[in-house]
């Protein structure tokens, strides 16, 4: 009987020496103060975003970004810890102090940008995937009017998937018809089961849908803009800024990036908000 407890308890011993020796090597690079939990990165997600950010057979997160966020976490020697959460709630809790960072693909505005400090650090656009029993020929916006078109609600593919039925609208023709889900895995989930014509993606999402022979990805590259992480604090913000600068300059993003297809785009790392 000792020697079991020995065993099962060798583990958790191994376990607390690992955490003794990380404590005394490594200093977090952020106050207490400037986090949600002493010691952690938090960071909300909606794993609904294959390869990107996703849930595997496993109940695992995987993906780029959360690979992304976990790396910035070592690297400020905390530890990450992510929230799995709808869109349409990430800036209300970024701003009540639920979580440290929205690490879930961000779009890039000015308007968010007076609310929140962000890091632009990845380039997307919009696409539209139709069911893979489709056979028709798509060229063109105009060859999805009368389309009905899903939708996760609250975030910038609604706002342009809007802006690309008034580009319809304003040329004479009817137009789509806009139905929003909460997640995209709802979107798509209608979409499979003929709810929905169409899905309004980012590209990245779309083109591996239609690699795995899910869904057809039949238009794309539509509204290209930058993808960002954003925080509350300007501490933590720019702590960030300076780890995804090194992680720049010593090849992990660009390693990271290359994994999973995503270009890297050029350019400097710079905090954008207010006071900036």
């Amino acid at each position: 009987m000792n020697v079991i407890r020995l065993s099962a308890l060798a583990p958790c011993a191994i376990a607390l020496l690992s955490s003794a020796a990380m404590s005394e090597t490594c200093t977090p690079a952020v106050a207490d103060s400037q986090l949600v939990k002493p010691g952690t990165l938090t960071m909300s997600t909606n794993p609904t975003l294959p390869p990107l950010q996703f849930v595997d057979s496993n109940g695992d997160l995987k993906g780029m970004r959360i690979e992304m966020g976990e790396e910035i976490a070592k690297r400020l020697c905390l530890k990450p810890e992510y929230v799995r959460i709808e869109f349409s709630a990430m800036v209300p809790g970024l701003q009540s102090g639920r979580w440290d960072m929205i690490n879930t693909g961000i779009f890039f505005t000015e308007e968010r940008a007076k609310m929140m400090q962000m890091i632009p650090y990845e380039d997307q656009a919009i696409s539209v995937s139709f069911a893979p029993s489709f056979d028709g020929t798509v060229t063109g916006i105009d060859d999805i009017v009368g389309k009905s078109i899903g939708v996760e609600v609250g975030g910038f593919e609604e706002s342009k998937t809007r802006a690309l039925n008034d580009e319809l609208v304003a040329k004479g023709l009817k137009g789509i018809e806009i139905r929003t889900f909460d997640n995209f895995a709802m979107a798509f989930q209608a979409l499979r089961a003929g709810q929905v014509d169409g899905v309004v993606s980012i590209d990245a999402v779309a083109a591996a849908y239609d690699k795995r022979g899910d869904f057809k990805q039949v238009l794309h590259g539509l509204y290209p803009a930058p993808v960002s992480v954003a925080f509350k604090s300007p501490e933590l913000a720019d702590a960030v800024q300076k780890t995804m600068t090194e992680m720049r300059a010593d090849g992990t993003m660009e390693t990271l990036f290359a994994n999973y297809g995503i270009p890297l785009p050029d350019g400097a790392y710079v905090v954008k908000g207010p006071g900036r």
